[in-house]
């Protein structure tokens, strides 16, 4: 992604809402049948979510520890998953007190 962890944390809550946004109109829109490919949906949309948070946090880490910068590759992730984490916290806190719903 980038060389940015707030911009790669972000990134990966922008993508969370995105989805729960979507999931949350097409349940409006389509009814909701028990089929057969609703499984396979989900799988699928799970496989694609865990390949682009991969690509948020890991791809410019792997990218800059190859290229033989160890200590900034791990010190990328782990900004990058302290504002990640920050964001989730924040949110949970704002939800369990009743601020959003």
């Amino acid at each position: 992604m980038t060389k940015n962890p707030l911009v790669n944390g972000l990134s990966a809550s922008f993508y969370i809402f995105f989805i729960t946004l979507v999931m949350t109109w097409g349940e409006k829109v389509v009814p909701r049948e028990d089929t057969f490919m609703a499984p396979i949906v989900v799988l699928s949309l799970f496989t694609l979510s865990a390949a682009v948070m991969a690509y948020v946090f890991c791809f410019q880490p792997v990218i800059m520890y190859v290229d033989g910068k160890k200590k900034q590759a791990v010190q990328l992730f782990l900004k990058t998953l302290i504002v990640f984490a920050t964001i989730t916290i924040a949110l949970v806190i704002l939800f369990f007190s009743g601020v959003i719903r």
